[in-house]
């Protein structure tokens, strides 16, 4: 089997985890704030935290080399977190995938303005027709747009914000401080929020929300394995085999069937992320690519922050995209 049989095998493995991970996202939201499921799959997710940053040997503090940029992208974390989890809570899976995949399209075009990149005609002609797709999905003027219409948005927004921001400082900041920052964030934002929305939860609710941030953890790891094993450019794609299983297990635990303009949305704004991440992939093509190297799974806060991961020491990106050509 080669390498990049393995890392697409390893993605898609991944991918499936976090999918099931979503569906205890959803399976909860029918009870539970958004908050409240935040808070405590984060919550849970700190011994994880603590085992993995005991073994960074790595010289350093935890204060941010560059702490304004360190502050928005956690911010963006934050509100990508809380507005994903609440999109899975109340649209149907493939609508909420359909949306988030807008994500590449968004970072292409804030590559320009934090990156400096240029993007020419073919890349823009790709983010448009994808623009299009979502707009296909949501279906303005012809259906009721909802508050989890608008959630799933601001996660491809908030999401793209943060990766694009990761992409920039991710080579000067330490893997701690990126996993740290957006963690104690959320936990401490979502912890003053819990008072207005908390239940009492049941054990078995709790077991959930373990679950849940296992994983988030697990999954992870195997998708750093991933781009370890395989190429980017092969790896990637792999994120969009999600909107398969989130056909079926919408259709098994939840009642839900895929109508045709979400199904036809979904093929465009996939094509058009394939495009993007086929054309970074092309030497000359991009100066930072940064879809390709944006690997974090967007809307998971307690899930391994994997652009960081790659960049560290015990993490080393075996495939590096080739040098532009001056």
């Amino acid at each position: 089997m080669s390498s990049n049989v393995k890392g697409a095998l390893l993605a898609l493995i991944s991918f499936g985890l976090f999918a099931t991970h979503d569906v205890f996202i959803k399976t909860l939201g029918a009870t539970y704030s958004p908050i409240q499921i935040v808070f405590f799959s984060v919550l849970l997710s700190f011994p994880l935290a603590t085992i993995m940053l005991m073994r960074d040997a790595k010289p350093g503090t935890l204060v941010p080399v560059h702490p304004w940029w360190m502050a928005v992208r956690t911010v963006g974390a934050v509100v990508t977190g809380v507005s994903a989890f609440y999109a899975f809570s109340a649209l149907p899976l493939t609508q909420t995938y359909a949306i988030l995949f807008a994500t590449p399209l968004l970072i292409t075009v804030l590559s320009i303005p934090i990156l400096g990149e240029t993007v020419r005609l073919r890349r823009w002609l790709a983010v448009i027709v994808g623009l299009l797709g979502v707009m296909v999905v949501l279906r303005p003027g012809s259906t009721d747009l909802t508050l989890g219409h608008g959630a799933a948005i601001l996660a491809a927004f908030a999401g793209a914000f943060a990766s694009i921001v990761v992409r920039k400082i991710g080579a000067e900041e330490r893997t701690v401080v990126m996993l740290l920052y957006p963690m104690v964030a959320n936990f401490v934002v979502m912890g003053l929020a819990l008072g207005f929305v908390y239940k009492p939860m049941p054990i078995e609710h709790l077991g959930l929300l373990a679950i849940i941030s296992i994983m988030a953890w697990i999954a992870g790891r195997i998708i750093i394995a991933a781009y370890q094993t395989g190429e980017a450019a092969i790896v990637a794609p792999m994120q969009y085999s999600q909107i398969l299983w989130a056909t079926a297990y919408g259709l098994i635990f939840f009642g839900e069937t895929t109508d045709l303009y979400t199904a036809v949305g979904a093929v465009i704004i996939i094509a058009s992320g394939l495009y993007i991440v086929f054309r970074e992939s092309r030497g000359g093509t991009s100066q930072n690519t940064p879809v390709l190297r944006t690997r974090s799974r967007v809307g998971t806060p307690s899930t391994l922050r994997l652009s960081g991961l790659m960049t560290s020491g015990r993490f080393r990106d075996r495939q590096k995209p080739p040098e532009p050509k001056n």
